[in-house]
Order: structure tokens, then sequence, then C-alpha cells
């Protein structure tokens, strides 16, 4: 399995959206330099991810309308096709190590949702 790593002393923080537009214990994506990313608002933590939008398991653009919830203490998603559960934190396929997904930070302030890439 492919792990990702982020060097946090290169990260360039991007305005994503308002956080009202994440629904509150769901995902939305949006469009960051080209690339889709899933943004969850986990609302029952208190706590935003951000991933990669693309399932890799069949290359669909469908992770961020996926169900959120927890595996023991890990949040994770799950892909609304095909039920292949990741991480939130690592990107890591939880129920097939042939996959992973990545993660970026994220933080929201005053309103607005920011990325880091």
């Amino acid at each position: 399995m492919e792990t990702f790593t982020v060097d946090t002393n290169k990260i360039t923080w991007h305005a994503a959206c308002e956080t009202s537009h994440i629904p509150e214990d769901g995902g939305a994506c949006v469009l960051l330099n080209g690339r889709q990313i899933a943004v969850f608002n986990f609302t029952r933590r208190g706590e935003w991810y951000a991933t990669d939008n693309e399932c890799p398991h069949r290359q669909q653009m469908a992770l961020s309308r996926g169900m959120i919830g927890s595996q023991g203490e890990e949040p994770k998603v799950a892909c609304p096709f095909h039920k292949k559960t990741f991480s939130l934190k690592t990107g890591a396929c939880l129920n097939d190590e042939g996959y992973a997904i990545h993660t970026f930070p994220v933080k929201a302030v005053d309103g607005t949702v920011y990325i880091g890439l």
C-alpha cells in the first residue's frame, strides 16, 4: 500500500469555501488548482477533514458524497458506490490494504474553510 505524507513546511493555505457550504456530518467537493478535493465537516467530532474526492477503487469522483463515521476511534468515509472505507486522518483504506487516498491539512477560520496544498 502506498502512503502519503505532507511536508508541513511547504503548505500553502487556499480558501476553499464557506463553512456553511459543507453540511454538518457530511461532505462536499471543492476544486482547487484543478484537483477535486472532498471536504468533510465531522460535526459530531468537532473536526474538519479534506481528502481526494476520487475513490481509487474504480476511479470515481465520489468520496465527498460518502457516509462518514468512526471505526473505533478512527474517523472514516465510505465510498457511496462500493463501500471501500478510508481513514480521514491517514487516507489508508480500512478494508482493503491495496488502496489509499491523499489527505490534506484543513482548517475552518471565521466562516471560511482553508485547505493546505
